[in-house]
């Protein structure tokens, strides 16, 4: 960092020069002037340079950004609303499943549930019918 012999130190919030207290001085403009038949003299400020209006390019910046912002903002909603579109015709489709599935099953239920199908299952597994049972007297 380069140091100029002419600069000053700018005063900041925590600069040494902004925490030590300033001596009331009066200031150039306010001091009496000797009569000279000429007006006082004005003091302006150097920081002021030529006498320009405000730059037109940052503003016109200004206004892209926001543009934008707000059409990104509107683009951010609109994919969250398809997202929200997909997801809920995915859980439809699941559901349909599921509830044609649940169906399958409580037909196949009521079906194998019966007494012939169950007769039938028994005697393919190779069980047969009982005979009359035999009754065996106590000695």
């Amino acid at each position: 960092m380069a140091i100029y012999h002419t600069a000053r130190p700018r005063p900041g919030l925590l600069s040494p020069s902004a925490l030590q207290p300033r001596a009331l001085q009066p200031r150039s403009w306010d001091r009496p002037t000797v009569e000279t038949g000429s007006l006082p003299r004005r003091r302006t400020r150097a920081t002021v340079r030529a006498r320009r209006g405000q730059s037109r390019v940052g503003m016109l910046l200004g206004g892209i950004v926001i543009v934008f912002l707000l059409a990104f903002f509107s683009l951010v909603q609109t994919v969250r609303v398809s997202a929200t579109g997909y997801d809920i015709d995915q859980l439809l489709v699941e559901r349909d499943r599921l509830e044609a599935q649940r169906q399958e099953l409580f037909s196949d239920l009521n079906r194998l549930g019966r007494e012939p199908a169950i007769r039938k299952q028994a005697i393919d597994l190779g069980l047969g019918q009982l005979v009359e049972p035999l009754v065996v007297p106590a000695r």
